[in-house]
């Protein structure tokens, strides 16, 4: 594990780079970012390093308030634009000039705002499960009504009994393990500053010239209308719908993912 400090607040950013096992020193490289209370071990625990660890070096990045990197408590650390700030220290830690992005949920919206205020860090963009709208009211739609309260006065464990308890299926462990590695303090003061979050207006998103690919389950029914209007918005955007699929279950349909976004990714590999 390495780090990489934004030079704007000095938050540290924990990340993970990986080489490519062809052994090309010049295979392109690809940031996966993880999705609200997360971490860079969900992308292993689901196959997907294993898998595009192949052709691709791997840059696996904590957000802030998650995994291993520092945890502010001040909610106001969580704007999208120290996000973004924190994205942008770590290709710079690693002189990686340009990347391929593939981001979920929250990760994805990171996503977006990177292909708004640095495009030229990006090679290509899939936004899986994202969205770049105003985002009041996101988390309990997400998980469940009053899903902050919960686990400010309950913890992690009621709030992952509750999760599941509004879920056709319950968590899955790999994401309630990541789940329970997190500083319950620092995800509730980034679970507040998202409800914050204005998003990104619609003539700012036709305006993005990332090559760009928009994947959602058919059951996320918070984020699939979204990410249909991003595949409608953003110029020459690809769309692809995952069927049965919720939006936790979507990061979890590892094999499915990858055989929409692998053709993808192989049409904009970049140096």
């Amino acid at each position: 594990m390495s780090y990489a400090t934004n030079p704007a607040d000095g938050t540290r950013i924990a990340f993970s780079s990986l080489p490519a096992r062809s052994g090309d020193e010049n295979a392109p490289a690809l940031m996966l970012v993880h999705g609200s209370a997360l971490s860079s071990a969900v992308w292993r625990g689901l196959g997907y390093v294993a898998a595009l660890r192949e052709h691709y070096r791997l840059l696996l990045p904590d957000l802030r308030g998650h995994g291993r990197s520092d945890t502010p408590h001040d909610e106001d650390a969580y704007a999208m634009e120290s996000i973004v700030g924190d994205l942008v220290a770590v290709l710079d830690a690693v002189g990686v000039r340009q990347v391929h992005y593939l981001g979920y949920s929250f990760g994805a919206r990171a996503g977006l705002a990177l292909a708004v205020t640095a495009p030229q860090r990006l090679h290509s963009l899939i936004s899986l499960g994202g969205s770049a709208s105003p985002q009041r009211g996101a988390m309990d739609s997400l998980f469940f009504p009053g899903c902050v309260e919960v686990l400010a006065q309950k913890g992690m464990d009621s709030f992952l009994a509750e999760w599941s308890n509004h879920r056709e299926v319950p968590v899955d462990p790999v994401t309630a393990a990541a789940f329970r590695a997190n500083d319950t303090e620092a995800l509730v003061a980034y679970f507040r500053r998202s409800d914050r979050e204005p998003g990104i207006d619609d003539a700012t998103l036709g305006e993005v010239e990332v090559p760009t690919m928009a994947v959602a389950g058919s059951e996320d029914h918070l984020r699939v209308d979204d990410t249909r209007f991003l595949s409608r918005t953003i110029p020459g955007a690809r769309l692809a719908i995952l069927r049965g699929r919720d939006h936790a279950g979507t990061v979890a349909a590892a094999p499915e993912v990858l055989s929409v976004i692998g053709p993808f990714l192989a049409a904009h590999a970049g140096p």
